[in-house]
């Protein structure tokens, strides 16, 4: 089976128009894998996947950096730029001067020269150290956005990076950005599944120019309970009616609202069904039993207790 040709979108403020693939490989850890962070990596690569989302506090750098040697080694790229990598700085190093070495040190850890796109992981800022979860609202100083913001502006014209981004940014919180922002963010990386549509943030970051990456895409992950996604009655109906599987409709629908989207499987059989969403089209009725699935957050935030003003009552 050849691998589909997964489609791009170009990060505007990038240095040198950089590409995106639509569809990324996330490595949270959190849900049971099979198999470890590098074989998976490995596998994804000769399935044909290009994008890959790591960050700092995944403690998986090191395995997505093995991957991608070993992959180089093995022929199945011919070189790094054919990859897409995304890391993510963490609450800790949220301080202007940390940002650099910071960067720098994930580019170690990954054995890589430079990263496609760099994302502040949380608009919070703990005190340096560890990385602990949840956050002990104790240890939170204030984040020096605009402080931040320029050092991420300094990664990117010294080329550790192609683009810089944000995650987890409410509209509010990118308004403050943009006010000062001389490279805009490329990337506003946040919770977008059909349990959690976010309207108003997506149709901002469009007017903005700025793309939306969605994590937990199929509603996975941190959740504990019943999936409102993966056991929901209408996409079960709407899976059956098209002969896909459940988690193809929610990626499909993503794609569709022109969205690019990191979606965590280690699983061989279902990281390939996750490529085969390119060729085939939600209709009108789909979109209107979409449209009436319950909307709720599902990752609320990261600290104890749950900030008040994390997402701007957004």
């Amino acid at each position: 089976m050849t691998a589909p040709k997964v489609p791009e979108v170009v990060l505007s403020s990038s240095s040198g128009q950089r590409k995106m693939p639509v569809i990324g490989l996330g490595t949270a850890p959190g849900s049971i894998s099979k198999g470890t962070t590098k074989d998976a990596v490995l596998e994804a690569i000769k399935q044909g996947y290009r994008h890959f989302d790591a960050a700092a506090a995944y403690g998986v750098e090191q395995s997505v950096g093995e991957a991608i040697s070993e992959a180089l080694k093995l022929g199945l790229i011919s070189s790094r730029d054919e990859l897409f990598v995304t890391s993510k700085l963490w609450v800790t190093d949220n301080h202007p001067e940390l940002i650099v070495p910071a960067l720098k040190k994930s580019l170690r850890t990954l054995q890589l020269e430079y990263l496609d796109l760099i994302l502040i992981h949380w608009p919070i800022t703990t005190k340096p150290g560890e990385v602990k979860y949840p956050i002990e609202v104790s240890e939170i100083v204030e984040f020096d956005m605009k402080g931040v913001w320029t050092s991420l502006e300094e990664c990117q014209k010294l080329g550790l990076t192609k683009a810089i981004g944000a995650s987890n940014f409410s509209i509010k919180k990118l308004e403050k950005l943009l006010s000062f922002a001389t490279i805009p963010p490329a990337v506003n990386q946040v919770e977008v599944n059909l349990g959690w549509q976010q309207q108003k943030l997506r149709a901002f970051c469009k007017e903005k120019g700025i793309i939306v990456t969605a994590f937990s895409p199929l509603r996975k992950g941190a959740s504990k309970g019943a999936n409102l996604v993966m056991d929901n009655d209408i996409l079960k109906e709407l899976a059956d009616a098209h002969g896909k599987t459940i988690a193809q409709i929610c990626l499909r629908w993503l794609y569709e609202q022109g969205l690019t989207f990191v979606v965590k499987s280690y699983d061989k059989e279902r990281m390939n069904q996750n490529l085969q969403i390119f060729d085939w089209s939600l209709t009108e009725d789909d979109y209107k039993k979409i449209s009436e699935i319950h909307q709720e957050r599902l990752i609320k935030g990261l600290t104890k207790p749950l900030l008040d003003d994390l997402w701007d009552e957004e």
